[in-house]
């Protein structure tokens, strides 16, 4: 067995006290930049990284079209341990121009597979290679196709329990999933949330007001998805170059005027935000991870969140955005608490009964 299933299985094995939390999170010195910890968590480097971990598992992982209602076609990756009973569903939702191939997704499934689950890995409308599965533009408050999705896909798996972790935008979709899933027979145990977006208004005054480098990012990588849809669907997206010129907030204004229903960009921004009182409701146990440091989402908004006494919210003085890097190789901490934080999730079922103990 790899090394990284057996560190995976110890840590499976040890008491839910020894998990990790945020004020665990020590980076080296020269490690502890925001910006630093930000980009390295996207970088070539540790997405390669994340590949091999995924690979050395030796998890078996295939390709399905998920039929999220009304015409609407998603697509994940599934990997499971050959041979080997799975003790859990585990669906992992990354975030915005991200994909399930992107790093964090890769580790996260590592880790989980290492304890015994099984991975849904899913990609969003428009994310990864899925631009051709359908014609309307991904937005982020398509909440109604990712629950519907989370309900195939624990219909499609029928391993329990079930449990739901995100990334940044991915965190924010995780949540919402999480606040819908009793409501509709989503059998979800835990939810995970590492960086989510809390109050997207706010996230675009970060990012329009700090390192150029985000906006750059993203917008760069919004125009090509946007160019990418425009080249399969001509007839449906007939916008110009002009309209890629546009920069984020503008172009997040064109969007939303011409394909949603939400009429303006207040309003858009309201619809999938989940600060202030919103995840009072959650009934599913949850847990949040933020970064004190992160230079895309501010993280004054978490310290006004209300939360049930069943979510916990932990904040580390260091990460960066998804960043959380514990060392030069490109290990991530986030990973490691995310995957301890749903294997808690398990304690109950796996606890001995009275007549065994």
């Amino acid at each position: 067995m790899s090394q990284f299933l057996e560190r995976g299985l110890h840590t499976h094995r040890a008491s839910l006290a020894d998990m990790p939390h945020a004020s665990d999170y020590a980076p080296p010195a020269l490690l502890r930049s925001p910006h630093l910890q930000s980009v390295l968590g996207s970088s070539a480097l540790r997405r390669r990284r994340g590949r091999q971990a995924l690979a050395a598992t030796g998890a078996v992982t295939t390709a399905h079209i998920i039929d999220a209602g009304d015409g609407v076609r998603l697509q994940g990756l599934h990997s499971a341990m050959p041979g080997q009973s799975p003790r859990g569903l585990a669906l992992l939702l990354h975030g915005w121009e991200g994909s399930a191939d992107s790093s964090y997704m890769q580790f996260t499934a590592a880790r989980l597979l290492a304890r015994g689950f099984e991975i849904f890995r899913l990609n969003f409308r428009d994310h990864g290679d899925t631009h051709h599965l359908n014609e309307g533009l991904f937005h982020s408050n398509r909440i109604d196709e990712v629950v519907a999705a989370a309900g195939e896909v624990a219909r499609r798996f029928a391993t329990r329990p079930m449990v739901i972790a995100g990334y940044s935008l991915g965190g924010n979709f995780a949540l919402r999933v999480a606040l819908r899933a009793p409501d509709v027979g989503i059998p979800i145990a835990r939810v995970a949330a590492v960086c989510p977006v809390l109050d997207p208004a706010r996230t675009m005054d970060a990012m329009e007001h700090g390192l150029p480098l985000y906006m750059w990012y993203f917008e760069r990588k919004w125009r090509g998805s946007l160019a990418r849809k425009r080249k399969l669907f001509p007839q449906q997206h007939d916008f110009d170059d002009k309209v890629l010129g546009l920069r984020m907030r503008p172009l997040t204004q064109w969007m939303v005027e011409r394909h949603t229903q939400f009429g303006s960009l207040d309003n858009y921004f309201e619809g999938y935000s989940i600060a202030g009182e919103r995840l009072a409701a959650l009934r599913v146990p949850a847990s949040i991870l933020m970064a004190a440091d992160d230079p895309v989402i501010p993280v004054a908004g978490f310290h006004s969140l209300h939360l049930p006494p069943t979510a916990r919210l932990e904040i580390a003085e260091h990460g960066g955005h998804c960043g959380f890097l514990e060392n030069w190789r490109c290990d991530g901490f986030a990973e490691r608490w995310v995957a301890d934080q749903l294997d808690s999730a398990m304690a109950p079922a796996m606890a001995p009964s009275p007549a065994l103990a």
